[in-house]
Formats: C-alpha cells, structure tokens, sequence
C-alpha cells in the first residue's frame, strides 16, 4: 500500500516537471520575439534596381580570369593533347597561308648510280642506315673495271719506257752522237705517255675501281641516311643505273606554293610556322621568294628554312605554312594567336595562359580573324605561351569549376 502511494508521488513529480519546462520554452521564445531585430520590410521597386546596379558593377570590376587557375601538371597536359605556343606578334591580315612540301636541300640529297655496267656483288648498307661520307656503301664486280685497270696498267708502262728513253737520248746528245732532234722526239713521247696515264688514272677514280681492279664501288658523297635502296644482290645493272637515294635530314627546306598577290608580300626573313598533320609546330624563316609565277600552276613559290625543329619533319612530309609579312603601318603591338585559342565563356573571350600549376582564363579582345589565326587587340602580350589546339577541354573544366562553386 505504501509502496503503490509513493509510485503515484512520483509520477506527479515527473509531470511537473514537463510542464514547467514546457512553459519556460514558450516564454523564451515570447521573449525573444519580444527582443529580437525587426523583419525588414520589402523593398520598393527603385531601390531593388539600385541594388541590381550595383550588383553588376561589382561583377564587371571582378577579376578578368573567371574561375580562377585551373590546376594541370605536364603529364596531363599531354595526355589530353593540350598544345601550348606563344603568342605571335603580328596581324592576321599579314599572315599568308600555304601548303607546303619538306625536302632535302639540294646540298643534303644524293643519288648514287652504277658508274659501271656490272653485278651487285655487295651491299653494306640498306634503306634507312646512316652512312658518313666517302663510306663505301656496295660493290659491283665489273669487265669495265678490268678493262680500265689494265688501260692504267699498260699507260704505267709506256710512262717508264718513255722515261727511260728520254734519259737515253739525253746521254747521246751530250756525246754529241744522237742530234737534237732524237733528243726532243723522245721528251714529246714521255709527254704523251705521261696524259694517257692520267686519262686512265682519272677513269679509274671517276668509276671508283677497287685496288684489285675487279669491282666498281658505290661511295656515298655526303653524310646522311638512305631513304632508297632499289639495288639488289646478284643484279646485274648498266652504268647509271640508280642504286641508292640518300638525304642529311639535318639539312632541310620547305618549299611552298602561294597566289602572287601574296606572293608580293613574302620576305626574305619573315617568320613562319609550319604544322604537320599531327599538330607538331615547327619554326621557320622565308630564306628566299622566287617572285616568279608557274605558267602551270599560276603559282610563285617561296623557299623556307626550318628553325631548330627541323628534326621533327622529314624530307617528302606535307606540311602547313603559315607566314608571317609585314605590312607597313600595322601597329607594333598586334598580336595572333590560333583561332582554337580563343574560348568563350559567358560574354567573355579568353585564352588560356599557361601558368606554373596549370593554365588560368586571361580575357582579351579579338579583332581580326584571317588563314586560322586571331587578331588580339588588347588583354594579351607577344610572346606570352596560350593553350591552342584542345583549348576547349580547359573551358569545359572552368564552366564545370563555376557551376560547382553556385
């Protein structure tokens, strides 16, 4: 009995309680009402388009680089195939677009041919070996060899027996016994003794006749690589016969096809850039402008000399060049950069500036746009290194970058 009466004392006193913490709860919270600031009554029309006004001046004094730096190390670079190139100093209108063909010089260009009618007994080298100059790069065994060594041979001999019958002469003449006559008949034979040897001294050296006067060697006159090797072992060739190609690839030009209007305005010296079909860039200068057009092909043709790139092309590659003219008056501060270069973000034109941890987006002012390049007007300095081709996967990760930050 006094067990159930204490059990319902407490009950109360727990119910007590509640309610007392009920109570407080709403007067703090009537309190508070009572207390805190007022609800800001609404805005009238004008002044919501004062403060919208300022809103857009804060945004238009903002940084020019939206988004800020977008973070990318070199191997990513690479392998989103990002192509990074300075900016050009220049205006669009001056730049001449032509296709153009990468060749040997005509220095750095051999071809090798059978100085003899033969067979191809040796081959030391094939396509693509590099060779010094003077190597001897094949061996044909040929009659016309033995035949030019024998000739030498036997113009040896007659030099001796004219030698020997000038001494002869001379003897007699001061003995006062053979008349002068004997005496200048034998200097005129040792004479031309003396010219058949070199006649057959200089066949054997033009055919490149073996010490052993059985072959004709095939002897590489410059420093290269073969980039054609028809000859074949056990061939039997007629002199001429072409048997190598060989190319210094060191030493290269460009020669590019252009209507004579802009013809008229290539340079010797104006800056150039060439692209191959993979996208690799390669600096060049105009060494020389024909100024002459092909009746043919109503072309003039400009001659270009590869910078310290040129082992990035090769002799017969297709290549794109871009040349670079200046026209007077133009000012000193226009710079180009690749069309591909120029992103738009919002109402913003931007490049993509290189930068130590990645590329950030530089606003600038396009002007004109002419042969794939763009005219910055302002925002961008020459020289300054911009992203180029794929330039649109770094506008994709800032607007993806902005969208997060809303």
């Amino acid at each position: 009995m006094n067990h159930d009466n204490s059990n319902g004392g407490r009950s109360r006193l727990y119910a007590g309680a509640a309610i007392g913490l009920v109570l407080a709860a709403a007067g703090g919270f009537a309190v508070a009402r009572l207390t805190g600031p007022a609800t800001p009554a609404p805005a009238t029309e004008a002044e919501a388009e004062a403060e919208a006004e300022a809103e857009a001046e804060a945004e238009a004094e903002a940084p020019a680089n939206p988004g800020g730096e977008i973070a990318i190390d070199a191997n990513g670079i690479k392998a989103s195939g990002i192509l990074v190139a300075p900016a050009t100093a220049g205006t669009a209108s001056a730049i001449v677009l032509a296709s153009a063909t990468v060749e040997a010089s005509p220095d750095a260009e051999a071809v090798l041919t059978a100085r003899a009618a033969g067979t191809v007994t040796r081959i030391f080298r094939r396509i693509g070996d590099s060779v010094r100059q003077g190597e001897t790069i094949a061996l044909l065994e040929s009659r016309e060899a033995s035949a030019i060594t024998a000739d030498r041979s036997a113009a040896a001999a007659r030099v001796t027996l004219a030698r020997r019958q000038l001494e002869r002469e001379r003897l007699l003449f001061k003995q006062g016994v053979s008349p002068r006559a004997d005496l200048e008949t034998a200097e005129a034979n040792l004479g031309v003794a003396e010219a058949d040897l070199r006649r057959a001294s200089a066949a054997g050296s033009t055919a490149r006749v073996t010490s052993d006067g059985r072959s004709v060697a095939v002897v590489s006159p410059i420093s290269g690589r073969i980039t054609a090797a028809p000859a074949s072992l056990g061939t039997f060739v007629n002199a001429e016969t072409e048997l190598f190609r060989l190319a210094d690839p060191g030493r290269l030009q460009v020669t590019a096809s252009v209507p004579p209007a802009d013809a008229a305005r290539v340079r010797a010296g104006d800056k150039v850039e060439l692209t191959a079909n993979d996208g690799t860039k390669v600096d060049a200068t105009v060494r020389s402008a024909i100024g002459v057009v092909d009746p043919r092909t109503r072309q003039a043709t400009i001659v270009i000399a590869p910078g310290d790139g040129s082992s990035l092309v090769v002799p017969g590659q297709l290549v794109q060049a871009r040349v670079f003219t200046r026209i007077e008056g133009a000012p000193s501060s226009a710079v180009t950069v690749p069309q591909d270069a120029v992103q738009t973000i919002g109402a913003r034109t931007v490049v993509f500036v290189r930068t130590p941890k990645g590329f950030r987006a530089r606003t600038v002012q396009v002007g004109t746009r002419s042969a794939g390049m763009a005219e910055i007007v302002s925002g961008l300095a020459a020289g300054t290194p911009v992203a180029t081709a794929n330039a649109f996967l770094l506008k994709a990760e800032l607007e993806k970058n902005m969208g997060g930050e809303e």
